[in-house]
């Protein structure tokens, strides 16, 4: 099988892209991205996906970035696509926010793809990562003590990256540049064995081919697969609980019943309990120790546990999961009643937007159907993307509100909040997602609009986030 025939079976398989999908390739000038630009061109030709542009980041930790840059706007010219490029000092915005290099670059690209995904108006930026990559991962995170989740590794798709090369190897990517003759770049840090992902590739993956097994690769991959199948469903059978059975006072508090979270399978309360700390301390880092620490509030043994950016406590027969604003530690004080200043800001599809007026982000991510897309709850919302797109706006109430929240008909938007028993402090600060029209679509944490619920699995759909910045939302 040719490399195209890898990535056009990956496309499909995982509903990557199809031939509406507006796909950025993210282009480094290495192998991998040279190779992944060029099969995705060829599919292009054939009608399997339009070819948005090509964008690339100067991270500015070479000499030789900017021949890199230069190298890859020849390029995108010579096959007639946009390019975006940007340069990032990434050695000082690892020193000030006092994170890793990796970590630092890391941030930076996805900051970066977002801005040009809005710019090119695509709908996916397409990463370089091998099934070599997938299996450096796996090993990486084995040796750091991950679980089903951590050794899933890389999934085909997060949020708007997509990864069309995973079920190739590098050396269908070097057969691949030199059946066509396409050069491409070589990056001098790849060669430092001091990062670990490099002493990985380096040291410890061919120690492991020459002495143990000759299709190592292959075998990590294949059980990064079988732990990501894994993850998927136990995480879906989580998220399914958790939409049931987890209560949302506000944006920022959820209540579950302790007795119910703990007859669960420890697979998947361990997984509710992790994904709504999550969420009250809007942090993805909440590791093994903390959730297991969190279960001795869930099973009664201690009365309360602050962690990253929340506080899980028992109060009667709940767990409750109270955010704090970064920096604070103890109970969250209690919101106070002040007035929220009116706001509306469009919001970009793909895209995100700040929300300083409660603390809270909302974006807005393309999926091509309902496969694999979390379950609405407090802080996701899943609608058809047909229905948004004239495009989205996120405002607070205003007077005259109505939508429809069942099969019963229009309702007022007060009474409605009334009903639900949102506290009347809590009311002005709800997120309102609305369409081109003003229309409601989502009142966030409250109800989804009848008229913009998915009546299609196949359709392809829009999902809605919201993410609270230093606890407040």
């Amino acid at each position: 099988m040719t490399l195209i025939d890898r990535v056009r079976r990956t496309l499909k398989r995982h509903y990557l892209a199809t031939s509406t999908t507006r796909v950025c390739v993210a282009l480094s000038g290495g192998p991998d991205s040279m190779a992944l630009l060029h099969a995705l061109n060829s599919l292009r030709d054939e009608g399997a996906l339009q070819l948005a542009g090509v964008a690339h980041l100067n991270h500015q930790l070479r000499d030789a970035a900017a021949a890199d840059a230069h190298f890859c706007e020849g390029v995108a010219d010579s096959l007639g696509l946009p390019f975006s490029h940007e340069a990032v000092d990434v050695n000082a915005l690892a020193r000030a926010e006092h994170r890793s290099i990796e970590d630092a670059a890391h941030r930076a690209r996805h900051a970066f793809f977002e801005r040009v995904l809005a710019v090119q108006r695509a709908d996916v930026m397409a990463v370089g990562h091998t099934r070599d990559d997938q299996a450096e991962t796996f090993l990486l995170r084995l040796l750091r003590g991950a679980g089903t989740r951590g050794l899933a590794a890389m999934h085909p798709r997060s949020g708007t990256v997509i990864r069309p090369l995973l079920d190739c190897s590098r050396e269908d990517v070097r057969a691949f540049l030199k059946q066509r003759e396409l050069a491409s770049v070589h990056d001098m840090s790849n060669d430092d064995v001091g990062i670990p992902r490099n002493r990985v590739r380096l040291e410890l993956l061919p120690l492991l081919r020459d002495r143990f097994n000759p299709r190592i690769v292959d075998t990590l991959s294949a059980e990064a697969g079988l732990a990501r199948a894994d993850q998927e469903f136990l995480q879906r059978q989580a998220d399914e609980w958790t939409s049931t059975h987890a209560r949302s006072d506000t944006q920022a508090l959820w209540r579950v019943d302790a007795h119910a979270l703990r007859c669960l399978p420890p697979a998947i309360g361990y997984r509710v309990l992790h994904e709504l700390m999550m969420r009250a301390g809007s942090t993805r880092s909440i590791g093994f120790d903390a959730v297991e620490r969190a279960w001795s509030v869930v099973e009664g043994t201690a009365g309360g546990l602050d962690a990253a950016g929340h506080r899980v406590e028992r109060v009667g027969p709940d767990v409750v999961l109270t955010s704090r604003p970064a920096g604070s530690a103890g109970r969250r004080p209690a919101v106070s009643a002040r007035q929220v200043s009116e706001f509306s800001r469009p919001l970009p599809i793909p895209g995100e937007v700040a929300i300083p007026e409660i603390g809270c982000v909302m974006s807005a991510e393309v999926g091509f159907s309902v496969e694999n897309v979390p379950p609405s709850n407090g802080t996701v919302a899943v609608v058809p993307k047909d229905k948004v797109a004239g495009g989205l706006a996120v405002r607070n109430r205003r007077a005259g509100d109505r939508l429809t929240p069942s099969a019963a008909g229009h309702r007022k938007l007060q009474d409605l909040l009334v009903d639900r028993k949102v506290p009347r402090a809590d009311r002005d600060r709800l997120p309102i997602v609305v369409d081109a029209h003003d229309r409601i679509v989502w009142v966030a944490g409250v109800v989804v609009d009848m008229d913009f619920r998915v009546t299609d699995s196949a359709q392809a759909v829009v999902i809605l986030r919201l993410k609270g910045v230093g606890g407040s939302c």
